[in-house]
């Protein structure tokens, strides 16, 4: 026999969510950075660094489901690099963080800006889709 009820009328939401942690979960303290020794010599002073992962997760912080993003981070250093050892480890603390990309973007870039010190740097979060909507955040921080 087939069933005549709407996708609506078969299944109900039951009010659910998934528990996550809020933002005081993410581990900036994890950050190391290792010293730029091209600093103050003529041929490093203005390299770009450019660092990518397609494994990024956080979860939406109405519902708790996941999220799933890639992150780029670009800077020009200046006295500093990031560790990726440790940059792995503090990108892994959001995976359980509900969080708006838009907030998730500027937490980011203040993090990492407070422990490199770069001369630039910006931050792009590419989100996967969601709901068939697909969002790019950019929050950037150039040094006065």
């Amino acid at each position: 026999m087939a069933n005549d009820r709407t996708p609506r009328e078969q299944f109900k939401a039951h009010d659910k969510y998934l528990a996550f942690e809020g933002e005081e979960a993410v581990d900036a303290s994890c950050l190391e950075c290792f010293d730029y020794e091209y600093a103050d010599k003529g041929v490093g002073g203005a390299m770009e660094i450019v660092t990518e992962t397609d494994e990024f997760t956080s979860v939406c912080p109405f519902s708790g489901l996941p999220d799933f993003a890639q992150v780029s981070i670009r800077y020009t250093p200046d006295r500093k690099c990031i560790e990726l050892r440790s940059l792995k480890y503090y990108l892994l603390s959001y995976r359980n963080v509900g969080i708006w990309y838009e907030h998730l973007v500027n937490r980011m870039l203040d993090d990492l800006v407070r422990v490199v010190e770069p001369k630039h740097m910006e931050v792009v979060i590419d989100c996967n889709p969601r709901g068939g909507l697909r969002s790019t955040v950019t929050a950037e921080y150039r040094r006065p």
